[in-house]
């Protein structure tokens, strides 16, 4: 039998949004409550959502919203890189080089970007990950957006992600479920994963902020009828299982599962001091 903390982590971290799931399907997938909120940003007289024809709400909701995760995943693709410089350099090779780095302030970047080698790699590792996850999903669901469809005067018709599912292959021209703007924000989970890993007490405060992103990202694709409610739960679900797999390969359980460390625990900060090459 798994020991108490093992399961408790597992019941935790894969039973929740596995309860989600099932909670999704049968409240929104199995009935039309997805179709009734949406109708209430629905115009039928002139058979649009009138918040889609804003361009200044479709900017900052749509094209500059994708600012935070697109530069988290470009600063973890770069410290990446830089990751591997550092180590190259030796002191007896290269003193004049290492003395112009500490000059310009760009050693300790270095030496902080090779410490945290392996969590700039998961940041990336996940981001591609859960990009795939989702785009896997669109392709083999083949769901038309709600904007799309015959019932919001649109030429295709309505179907359940369920109805089209297709394993091996595409299913068709839709790529609506689920969200992929949600995901973009909760693709944000990522940096919880990392922070758990160094126990750090505002954790938790991290998975709260991403998973709100996620929300309200998907929340106004919905307002513009270009997705259902249900899309933004089921791209949190996803990505959540994403990156926790992830984390538990580059991690490990035992070390995700520790506590968080109080403000007292807390180490205190050190001097950097140059590593021995």
């Amino acid at each position: 039998m798994f020991p108490a903390s093992r399961y408790r982590f597992y019941a935790v971290n894969f039973g929740i949004p596995l309860a989600c799931a099932v909670a999704v399907f049968l409240m929104f997938d199995m009935t039309t409550i997805d179709i009734a909120f949406n109708n209430y940003f629905f115009d039928p007289v002139t058979q649009t959502f009138p918040l889609d024809q804003i361009h200044l709400f479709e900017k900052i909701t749509h094209k500059w919203a994708r600012i935070i995760p697109n530069w988290t995943g470009e600063i973890a693709i770069v410290g990446a890189l830089l990751s591997f410089l550092w180590p190259r350099l030796k002191a007896e090779k290269h003193s004049k080089i290492i003395a112009f780095l500490e000059k310009i302030k760009v050693a300790p970047v270095l030496r902080f970007a090779t410490r945290h080698r392996r969590d700039f790699l998961y940041v990336v590792f996940v981001f591609s990950v859960s990009t795939g996850v989702i785009h896997y999903l669109k392709a083999h669901t083949s769901v038309y957006c709600p904007i799309e469809t015959t019932l919001y005067g649109g030429k295709m018709v309505h179907v359940e992600w369920y109805e089209n599912f297709k394993l091996f292959k595409t299913a068709g021209e839709g790529r609506c479920w689920p969200g992929g703007h949600a995901s973009g924000g909760f693709t944000m989970l990522a940096l919880y994963f990392v922070a758990r890993r160094y126990r750090w007490r505002y954790s938790k405060a991290i998975m709260y902020g991403s998973l709100t992103l996620g929300f309200i990202y998907g929340t106004t694709r919905v307002l513009q009828g270009w997705h259902y409610m249900s899309h933004t739960f089921w791209a949190g679900i996803f990505v959540w299982l994403a990156c926790l797999l992830t984390a538990l390969a580059f991690y490990g359980r035992a070390r995700l599962e520790q506590p968080v460390l109080s403000k007292e625990q807390q180490p205190m900060p050190v001097a950097e001091t140059q590593p021995a090459n």
